[in-house]
Parts: C-alpha cells; structure tokens; sequence
C-alpha cells in the first residue's frame, strides 16, 4: 500500500509542476507548425491540438518531445498523436501509451523491462493528461448520480492489469478520484476485469474502474469504467458521463476541505475469497467433477492477471492443473508471444506443446485482464483449437441440458430462462435455445449490453423481494428470476467472452476456465473428446461455420479510411454477393431495430447481410482497434425432426466452408471497389 500511495504522489507532483520555466510555443516552433499544415505535412486539427497542449502546461517533457518530432519531421506521428483528443466513448478509452516512436524525454530512464520512462506524449493517446480528464469527469457524473438518488458518500473500486504504465495509471486515477471527494476502493497488485465488476457489487460501491486494454498490443493501454451494478456504463449514464469528461478543463482542480477529500482503502485477498466462493456455483455437477480425476489441464495466463485465481480455483475443485512456468510471470511485454491473444494459436504454442509432451487433454489461456479464454483439445494425437463460437455453443448447450436434467429447468418454468448472445454470434446458439424452449436474446456487440439486461430481469423481480439481491445466494436469486423475471442460463460473443451467472456483470474468464472444465470433465464420462461431442452437436442441431476477418489501417488516415468504407454499405448496400441475391439488409445505423424482448436498441456503427442461400455476414468497425471487422456466417440443417448421418458430417464441413472463403473472396474485391470510390 505504501508504494502505491509513493506513487500516487509522484505522479501527482509531475503533473502539477510548476518550477519550471513556462514552455509556451515559441515564435520558430509556431512557424515551423504552421508551415506544415500550408505544406500538407500535418493536419490543422494536429496543429491546433498541439498548440493547446503546449500553451496549457509547462512540463518539460510535452515541448521536448513534441520539439523532437518537429525537428525530424516525423508528421505521421504526430498526426496519429494530435489529430483528435482521445474520445471517452461508451466504455471509455484505449489507444497507445507507447509511441511508434519513442522521443528522448519519454524514454528517459527506461524501467527494468525497457518501458520508457513516460507515456507518449499527445492528445489521441492514454497517458496521465487523459486519464485526469476521464477520471474527473467520470467521478463527478457518479457525485451527481448519488446526490438524485439521495445516497452518501461516492465510492469507486480501482484494478488495474499487467500492462505498462497500468500500475502507475491506476495511482494517479486515484489520487484524481480522491481529490474530487471519492472514496477508492484500490487494487494494490494487478487483478482481472471480471473481479473489479464482482467487487464493485460486493462492496457496494458506487462504479468501478479498470485500467486494461485487453488482448491489444503491448503499446496500447485503456480505461474502462463500471456504475454501480458493475456492468460497464450503457445509457443515458454513458451520455451523461461523456458531456462531464468534456466539460472538464486543463485547471479544473475542486477546492476541497481535508474532511472533503476522499480516502484510498486497500483491498485485495478478502475479494479475491469473496470472489472465489462465487466462482464455485458455477459447477453444476459437483459430484460428477470429483469423482473425475483423470482429466488434466495446461492453464496459462499469458503473462496477464488469469493467474491470480484460475489455477488455484481449478486445483480448489480437484482439478489436475499444471501452468506454463514462462508464461506466469506477469510482465506486460508479454515477452513470450507475439500477441497475447488467446484467439490465435500462436499464443498457446508453448501450452500446446506442453500439453502434447505431457498427455494433457486440454489446453485453456485467458489473455492480459483475464475476461476472455481461449481454448485447445486433444484431438487424437493432436491439439486442436476451437473458435469462440464453439467454445460457447458446448457451454451454452451443457448449461442448459444440465439444469433440465437436474430438474430446475422444466416445462412450467422454461418460458423464464434465457440465453443472451450479440447479433454476431453464431446461430447454433439460438438454435439449442429454439429447441429446449427456452428465449434466445440478441444484443449489440459488447458486453455492456449483456450486463445492460442482467440489470434489466434484476428490477423485474418486485422490489421489496431484491432488497439485498447482490448478498443473496445463487440458489436464492435463481428462484426470484424464474418466478418474478428472467432466469441469464448462459451469455456469451463470439469474441472469446462468457458468463455463466449475473454476480459478475462482464465477461469472466475465470468463471468461464470453471464452465470448460466442467464440460471436459462431461465429454470424459460419455466417452467423448470434446471435439466428437461438439460433432454429436452438429448432427442433431445443424452444423454452423463462422469466419472473422479483419482489415487493419492504423493511425489517422486509416481511421478516415474505416469510416469511408463503413458508411458506404449504409449508403450503397450490395443487391447480390457471390452470385446470390441480398434478402435483407439490417443497418444498425439508420434503421430503428428491436429486440426479441421488444426492446428498442441504440444505434451502432453495424450492418448485416442476409443471402438467398442462407449465407449471410456483418461488417462492423472495432470500437478498441484500428480495423474493420467481417463477420461471414454459413450453415447447413437437417431436415425439420431430422438429424444428420456421422458419414455426412464431413462433406458439410468442407461444403460450408468452401462456400465462405468464396464468401470472402468476394468481398475483398467489394472492399477494394468501395475504398476506390
């Protein structure tokens, strides 16, 4: 705790310097700017954004380091840096907090990893300038939110992952938060996403924040922000906390009494416990786990947070689990892989390999902040990787068959339990949902959503039976959604997130390492690997193929490039794709779309393609990363009361998989018309 709080001063006292000789442009810099906005070389808005920095503060290291590029000329840089300031969207902020290039004063002395001395400097990054302005509004729109209701004091909970700078990030978003009058409940090591949304509902705090940028690159850093529920912020909370951040200017420091400033409390083990017991309800079969002692698994955590408590949750249990030794430090280089993704093999080389020299039946990774899980099974003699919408259709249709059998699903109660899943998921979803007969929901891509309708069947159970839901048991809360509301069975994207109950109210991959384990223990019973179970799966419901294709365009112009080619589909949506006729077009942008619950939902940056020929796709730019994202869908189903033959199965496959790289061939030629244009 105390070097924590070290730091928090350290921070504070770089930030408010002021023994420095004012660093006001000087008349040559100014001309030189200038000159480069006449010449093409920088953009006005760079060129302006600059100016205000520069003219606003007198620290040392934003002149030197804007000098610097000037006088290499390194105009791309500073474009990507200044063109914007970073936007608080939705969610919050991501973006570099390491430049491409790195100038002498941030470099500085670099720590004992390497990392620079000091975040990059600029307007569109995450550095201190950003995260004081974030902080400052988010807090105050909280202070607000809690005088209406007519509560007390304004609480938040801070946690921060591995990544470089996060530590330091999440001291000086305290000592902001404090000095705005807010009590911090304060993560003193790194810990994951899904434990600050469960801290943020066991202490009662008023939102929480998370200092993370997930799975992106080891340059980038992020900011996300939770209310009170501990589901990140959705509407009109979202607008509200926006219009405060933008309100907030360089000098706006409140004028506190000592009684007034807020006060840092450290947390961490007695969550962490908290957290854990909660973990253990996701078993739906204890019995059956504890009789299986056969099953062994290779965890890692990717030099991430995963480690805090997955592996000791999985031993907890009975679990034979071994970790990859490189890989639990936690080092935000991620030093091992080239991404700390658990979507893509590279990353889970090392525990593919161990798993095959040590007869493991199964490999599970979670990436940096331990929200998302990745997954790999033995095949035979081989190791093979499942996709996300795999992952979750084994989870999803476990779950539900499960508590069927157990009994606490059945025919008087099914028309209450739920299954909610992003429009982008994969279809066999709602097709395992269609047909146990329970409601499949659709939502819009991100988690905050899911968590936005856990909230929602929370307030449908009458008020005076949830008072102290967040202290109730799981078997206590489960009674009063399937009598009063809806019963979440399962949630999940395709992008590697899941859930298996509503104490967290964000994807957890921990819990999510609990729900594989669980199903690897079932397959084992049956006498199936979970690739033939998952095969068993297709033969009755239908088989489903999903591709993800992604096209990057980094920095500012390829964010102009993104925008361009995502309007053009809402402007000129295709007639007919590879030879098949468009049957319907849904533009999340510009058309008012609900949800099976008749819920109206925002609008979003989306738009989905359905073909005559049962293929379909979604093109949707990343809210987190400089890139636009295709989402290709094909499917094949048996005959209506049908199922399909094990020799069939094959020729599907490689059927419906033909028919969507023809899919994808075909918009590539499309995107490279549209960018033309």
């Amino acid at each position: 705790m105390e070097s924590f709080l070290v730091a928090c001063h350290e921070v504070l006292s770089i930030l408010t310097a002021k023994n420095y000789n004012a660093n006001e442009m000087t008349p040559e810099l100014s001309e030189t700017i200038k000159q480069a906005v006449a010449d093409g070389h920088l953009f006005s808005s760079s060129a302006e954004n600059i100016r205000h920095l520069l003219d606003s503060s007198d620290l040392p290291l934003y002149h030197d380091s804007v000098a610097e590029l000037i006088d290499q000329q390194e105009w791309s840089e500073l474009n990507d840096r200044f063109y914007q300031t970073l936007k608080f969207g939705t969610g919050g902020l991501r973006g570099r907090s390491i430049g491409k290039i790195v100038t002498a004063a941030e470099r500085g002395t670099p720590n004992e990893l390497g990392r620079p001395e000091f975040p990059c400097v600029g307007t569109n990054v995450v550095n201190f300038y950003n995260l004081k302005r974030a902080t400052a509004g988010y807090v105050r729109s909280l202070i607000t939110a809690g005088e209406q209701a007519g509560g007390g004091r304004t609480s938040i909970v801070i946690a921060h992952d591995t990544r470089h700078f996060a530590e330091e990030f999440a001291a000086h978003v305290a000592e902001v938060a404090t000095r705005n009058g807010v009590d911090v409940y304060l993560f003193t090591s790194p810990r994951s996403t899904p434990e600050l949304s469960f801290a943020v509902r066991h202490l009662n705090a008023s939102g929480g924040i998370v200092l993370t940028a997930s799975h992106n690159p080891p340059h980038d850093s992020g900011y996300k922000v939770y209310w009170n529920d501990g589901a990140q912020v959705v509407e009109p909370h979202a607008s509200n906390i926006i219009d405060q951040v933008n309100a907030v200017t360089t000098d706006d420091e409140p004028s506190l009494s000592a009684d007034g400033l807020g006060k840092i409390i450290e947390v961490g083990e007695e969550i962490d416990a908290a957290y854990m017991d909660t973990l253990e309800t996701l078993l739906l079969d204890p019995e059956k786990v504890a009789k299986e002692d056969s099953l062994k698994i290779i965890f890692t955590n990717l030099h991430g947070t995963g480690g805090r408590i997955a592996p000791a949750m999985l031993r907890r249990l009975g679990f034979h689990c071994d970790t990859v030794a490189e890989q639990d430090i936690e080092d935000g280089r991620f030093p091992t892989v080239d991404s700390p993704n658990p979507e893509n093999a590279p990353a889970l080389a090392m525990a593919v390999e161990q798993a095959l020299r040590d007869g493991a039946d199964l490999v599970i990774a979670t990436d940096p902040d331990c929200d998302r899980m990745g997954v790999a099974v033995r095949d035979g003699e081989e190791m093979k990787l499942l996709t996300g919408n795999q992952i979750g259709s084994l989870m999803g249709w476990y779950r539900i068959k499960t508590l069927f059998d157990q009994g606490i699903l059945n025919d008087g109660n099914r028309e209450n339990a739920v299954l909610v899943k992003t429009f982008v998921t994969t279809g066999l979803q709602e097709v395992i949902a269609d047909r146990f007969g329970i409601r499949c929901v659709d939502t819009l891509t991100g988690f905050k959503y899911i968590g936005e309708k856990l909230g929602k069947y929370e307030h449908q159970i009458p008020a005076e039976l949830r008072k102290n839901y967040q202290d109730l048991a799981e078997s206590e809360t489960r009674e009063l959604r399937l009598k009063h509301s809806s019963f979440f069975v399962f949630g999940g994207e395709e992008s590697y997130g899941y859930l298996g109950s509503d104490v967290v109210r964000d994807k957890d991959g921990n819990g999510a390492v609990v729900m594989f384990a669980e199903l690897a223990v079932y397959a084992k019973s049956q006498n199936l690997s979970i690739s033939e179970l998952l095969d068993q799966i297709y033969l009755e419901y239908g088989y489903f193929q999903e591709q993800l294709h992604s096209v990057v365009m980094e920095g500012a112009e390829g964010a102009g490039k993104i925008q361009q080619l995502a309007k053009s589909y809402s402007n000129k949506p295709p007639n007919e794709v590879d030879g098949s006729r468009v049957c319907d077009v849904l533009d999340f942008a510009t058309q008012e779309i609900q949800d099976v619950e008749g819920d109206t939902l925002p609008r979003e940056n989306m738009l989905i393609v359905k073909l005559e020929d049962g293929r379909s796709f979604a093109v949707r730019p990343s809210g987190t990363e400089p890139k636009i994202k295709y989402y290709l869908y094909g499917k094949q189903l048996p005959e209506q009361g049908g199922k399909f033959s094990e020799a069939d199965l094959p020729g599907i496959k490689n059927a419906v998989g033909s028919s969507l790289q023809a899919l994808w061939a075909w918009l590539e030629q499309d995107i490279d018309d549209r960018l033309a244009l």
